[in-house]
């Protein structure tokens, strides 16, 4: 693709004769990554300025820079580059990026699925639908991003927006026909998806997180909001309708809604619920009829993750006895309420919760599925949201029988300030502190009888622990197993 054509996509700028045109064989917003005649985009991130690596940039073959600038004009330097101003250097990556690739979304059924917590959960549950209806999906995601016999490891649940299109680019040519995407509100903010056509979305609920960045919780949900405003009437969106925030997004969608609950009247609903230690039931009612499902997955939370994907697949036209097999078959998600059995008679579970709510949720699940004790080990991450530490602190202990508070991953920051904060929110004496993680979670089994539950906290399927100068090889489930073959 030349350059001319490719700028045009940047409000059709016009590029005067006198500018040489040339074939762009890469566009990048990392200087390290450029390859000669290609474009370098200038982002600001939040720990480096690409302004700063221009000047690589041009060492390492760029032969246009696109930076933000008020004026918005091309110039030329005397050396023959190209100096392209912009209003919004993330957004132009993005859109460069996907024409740089040829527009893959469009050649795909494109799946966004966003809210606080469920993403990763509905996109495994999406996936064995469509694959049970002999579709061919493709997943982006925080544990990983797949498709067809490929698996590439996750940095961040939603990839940069070069990343991103060369990635759909890729399944677009290996014959994918749906990505279910989770979609942060970083990416959202940051506008990552711009140029990305989604033909549907999925909003799970909204509960506080990521306050160190979008620092209040209107500006939080207004980032994800962005995905169902986004959307063209032709497309469609899918709803909690016992969440406060899910019915905004109706109002703000132009699009059809359909929505799903439990609580609340709504298209998709689940009654007579039963929950399990090993299992979960109910009767699915959808838009007048009925069918018994029966699942794996336990708490009433994942109830809501499975009337999700089953609104979306009724909306997409895939029949409900293909839903049900999926459903009944599917058995777990990595680190999502997965489960340990131990041969002393208590039940260990592995889950990614770690926010106010996701805890709630969580621990009230399991404390229905046993007359034992409830054991919690958990952390709160470093360079994360502080104010929700001691709301952590707070509900784990108001609702565990005894609570372990240990490292999560406290990156740069004080292992025991982290701990300090969380203690702020604790009224209860149901507690104690271990800092090392394997040490509290062995703790934690040790104090297990039959009939118990150990939830280990906060991790998931994370295999690694990340310190203020290492990253350590670190998996909940290993470790978990590991000290329960070695009897504690």
């Amino acid at each position: 693709m030349n350059l001319i054509r490719l700028i045009k996509r940047l409000n059709n700028y016009n590029i005067d004769s006198s500018f040489v045109d040339f074939e762009v064989k890469g566009v990048s917003c990392n200087s390290k990554t450029v390859v000669d005649n290609s474009v370098f985009i200038a982002v600001k991130g939040a720990s480096a300025d690409g302004n700063r690596f221009i000047e690589d940039a041009i060492a390492r073959g760029a032969r246009a820079i696109i930076k933000e600038s008020p004026s918005h004009k091309v110039t030329k330097s005397p050396e023959g580059i190209l100096f392209i101003g912009v209003a919004d250097a993330r957004k132009a990556c993005a859109d460069l990026a996907a024409e740089f690739y040829g527009n893959p979304s469009e050649k795909i059924e494109m799946v966004g699925i966003t809210g606080t917590n469920g993403k990763t959960t509905l996109s495994y549950l999406l996936e064995a639908i469509l694959k049970e209806a002999n579709k061919a999906p493709a997943v982006i995601g925080t544990v990983n991003c797949r498709f067809k016999d490929k698996v590439i490891p996750s940095k961040n649940t939603t990839p940069g927006s070069i990343e991103l299109q060369s990635m759909l680019f890729d399944m677009a040519a290996a014959g994918v026909n749906y990505c279910l995407m989770e979609v942060s509100s970083h990416a959202l903010d940051q506008n990552r998806t711009e140029g990305i056509k989604f033909s549907s979305a999925v909003f799970t609920n909204l509960t506080q997180d990521h306050l160190d960045y979008h620092k209040t919780i209107e500006d939080y949900f207004l980032a994800k909001a962005k995905l169902f405003q986004g959307l063209s009437r032709g497309a469609f969106a899918i709803v909690n309708a016992d969440d406060s925030y899910g019915k905004r997004i109706q109002n703000l969608s132009s699009c059809g809604i359909v929505n799903y609950g439990i609580y609340n009247k709504a298209d998709v609903m689940a009654i007579n619920i039963g929950y399990d230690i090993s299992h979960t039931e109910f009767v699915l009612q959808s838009y007048g009829r009925e069918i018994k499902l029966k699942t794996a997955l336990i708490g009433a939370h994942n109830v809501y993750n499975i009337l999700a994907s089953v609104s979306w697949a009724v909306k997409e036209g895939i029949d409900l006895s293909i839903v049900k097999s999926a459903i009944e078959k599917f058995s777990y998600v990595p680190g999502r309420l997965e489960r340990i059995d131990s041969k002393a008679g208590f039940s260990v579970f592995v889950d990614y919760a770690h926010t106010e709510d996701a805890l709630d949720n969580v621990i009230r699940s399991i404390k229905k599925l046993t007359h034992g004790s409830v054991i919690v080990v958990f952390g709160c991450g470093g360079e994360r949201d502080k104010i929700k530490r001691p709301k952590m602190g707070r509900v784990v202990t108001e609702l565990a029988d005894y609570s372990i508070i240990t490292n999560d991953n406290p990156r740069s920051d004080d292992p025991l300030e982290i701990i300090e904060d969380i203690k702020k929110g604790i009224t209860r004496a149901n507690y104690c502190v271990i800092p090392d993680r394997k040490d509290a979670i062995k703790k934690s089994l040790s104090l297990a009888a039959a009939g118990d539950i150990v939830l280990v906290a906060g991790k998931g399927h994370e295999n690694y622990q990340i310190l203020k100068d290492k990253t350590l090889v670190f998996d909940d489930r290993e470790v978990v197993r590991r000290c329960l073959e070695d009897e504690f």
